[in-house]
């Protein structure tokens, strides 16, 4: 997380600029958006103004609220994506306190339902979603290095390297990452 101190890097700017406008379109108040996102008034309202870099966890209840994924939400605060994805082109995007790294490998694009991500956990790191951001999503995850436990309707899921889950998510998940070492994953994700 950054200090109060320092400058938000340009997504973050834009990030925040972008979950400004949506609590506006919608037609919220902070107070409104702490209410149905289970978010304090305080963290918001940072949020909003770059002072925060927002958790993935943070994120995850934003998008719940708005009805859209998190690559979608990050999607919004980047130039038009096109057709070819080149590795340097490829958004970036870190929780650093929760040990989570990702990649947008093939980010939404309009006229498409699927999308794949490259997370990575660090050894020990564990986050969990209370829920999902669109009822429903399809999500595959497979695990190029390392293991990775799922939980997903109050069933873990243990994977190891070249394994693959396959699930349709309607409430809290979590990700956690077994070790001993880091672990790498493939998550592709489809509307419904």
């Amino acid at each position: 997380m950054r200090g109060i101190d320092e400058a938000p890097d340009l997504v973050d700017a834009r990030l925040a600029a972008r979950l400004a406008e949506l609590r506006v379109e919608h037609g919220w108040s902070l107070g409104e958006l702490a209410q149905r996102s289970g978010v304090s008034r305080s963290t918001l309202s940072r949020a909003e103004r770059a002072e925060i870099s927002p958790t993935a966890s943070l994120l995850n209840r934003l998008c719940a609220v708005y009805g859209r994924t998190m690559s979608r939400l990050l999607s919004e605060v980047e130039a038009e994506p096109a057709l070819l994805v080149r590795t340097a082109e490829q958004s970036l995007w870190e929780d650093r306190s929760a040990g989570f790294t990702r990649r947008s490998v093939s980010p939404p694009h309009a006229g498409l339902r699927g999308e794949l991500v490259e997370g990575r956990l660090a050894t020990g790191a564990d986050i969990a979603y209370d829920r999902p951001p669109v009822p429903g999503l399809e999500q595959h995850i497979w695990v190029l290095e390392g293991a990775l436990e799922v939980t997903a309707q109050d069933v873990a899921h243990h994977l190891g390297t070249g394994d693959c889950l396959r699930m349709r998510v309607w409430g809290p998940t979590r990700f956690r990452c077994a070790g001993p070492g880091d672990v790498r994953y493939v998550l592709a994700v489809v509307l419904p």
